[in-house]
């Protein structure tokens, strides 16, 4: 089997064919996305660096300038919020809008919150042990980090249920190749979570109060900037950490003397979360355009053409990491790159590791033990389970 982002099995477990892709060159022509695949450790790293490559290239021209068709019209609120969030901009308006927003992300700012987020972990772990088990997806995995994004927001409690799906829905549109039925989706949600923020963004202008959209109205942000900025925080603050949750327990439980290992020794923790973005990475591929003709280990690629940087590959790749296919709970030498790098670089990792070394921590007080094999969502870029059934003791 080569790569075959659609076909399950390729989807549960693609490493065997990264290896295979690492193996065979550093650039293959994918024809069915239009995508030169990138499975090398040494090339995603640079061309994450690179200002040759940009997540969009409509700061620079448009559509037809770089070959290609405007998207249908229907996409059109998908669109207007994601490339107002600073994922999909560049310098300098990516510069102005990460200086802002960079300032609730401190180190300071963000060890902060560790006693909240201790203490809510605690409490889902509680949850669930008193019924025995359960979905540890949708009882901590999921809740956890939505409900610390949305109090750092300033999202009221009752208006979180929306967050969710309203996330998950929009998240579609980042899979290759989405069905129609997926863009109208993602273009409805993206639409709907909008303007809810709108309104929302609208009352704390008036009214601020002592949370992140607050502070937003308050900085020069254009409205459609500040929307588009607080859909990526609320998407990005918890999508990858459901899934390094699912995924990570998945990891441990397929890996029982590891383990063991970490219940034994909890000042693991905090390389054995590193381990688990590594090994089995949420993100599995991130996408650039390039903006100017480029050559990857002597091919070229060239100007409006997209690059699929595989983050699932490059950390597996041995001329790295050290038996990269082991898990190994205590590694040290793990520079992975699930977090990205450059300019992009995820604003949330100091965020995201306290959540997850968190969780972790209060579950394994609880004996977590697997119930049933679980299975992948069909989807690859994000990649995750439907569900984990855990039983506790």
């Amino acid at each position: 089997m080569r790569f075959d982002p659609w076909n399950p099995d390729f989807v549960a477990h693609p490493y065997d064919v990264y290896a295979d892709l690492r193996a065979d060159g550093p650039v293959h022509h994918f024809d069915k996305t239009d995508q030169y695949l990138i499975p090398r450790y040494e090339d995603v790293n640079a061309l994450l660096r690179d200002r040759r490559l940009g997540r969009s290239y409509l700061h620079l021209d448009d559509h037809s300038v770089f070959g290609h068709e405007p998207e249908p019209e229907f996409q059109e609120p998908f669109w207007r919020v994601v490339r107002a969030g600073m994922l999909d901009v560049e310098p300098p308006i990516h510069t102005r809008l990460r200086r802002l927003v960079s300032k609730a992300f401190t180190p300071r700012m963000v060890e902060a919150l560790r006693p909240r987020i201790k203490t809510m972990a605690t409490d889902l772990a509680d949850a669930l042990a008193a019924k025995g088990g359960g979905d540890l997806i949708a009882e901590v995995a999921e809740p956890l980090p939505v409900t610390v994004i949305a109090e750092m927001l300033g999202v009221p409690e009752q208006d979180r249920p929306y967050l969710r799906p309203w996330s998950a829905d929009i998240c579609g549109m980042y899979e290759l190749n989405p069905s129609l039925e997926a863009q109208h989706t993602a273009a409805r949600a993206a639409e709907e979570f909008a303007s809810y923020l709108r309104d929302l963004s609208r009352v704390r202008a008036g009214n601020p109060g002592d949370d992140l959209i607050s502070a937003l109205t308050q900085v020069g942000l254009t409205e459609d900037e500040l929307i588009g900025t607080c859909v990526l925080l609320l998407n990005a603050g918890h999508e990858a950490t459901v899934n390094v949750t699912g995924n990570g327990w998945w990891s441990l439980f397929r890996n029982p003397a590891e383990l063991e290992r970490l219940r034994e020794d909890r000042s693991l923790l905090p390389t054995a979360v590193e381990e688990m973005m590594r090994w089995d990475t949420p993100l599995q591929m991130f996408e650039r355009w390039v903006l100017e003709d480029i050559e990857v280990g002597g091919t070229p690629i060239p100007r409006g053409s997209e690059v699929a940087l595989l983050f699932g590959s490059a950390n597996r790749d041995p001329s790295v990491f050290a038996e990269p296919d082991r898990f190994d709970a205590g590694r040290t030498d793990n520079p992975h790159i699930s977090f990205g790098a450059g300019i992009h670089f995820c604003l949330g990792a100091p965020l995201a590791r306290i959540e997850l070394i968190e969780s972790f921590g209060a579950l394994l007080d609880r004996g977590i033990d697997l119930v049933e094999e679980p299975t992948w969502k069909p989807g690859y870029v994000i990649r995750g389970l439907t569900e984990l059934r855990v039983s506790t003791s």
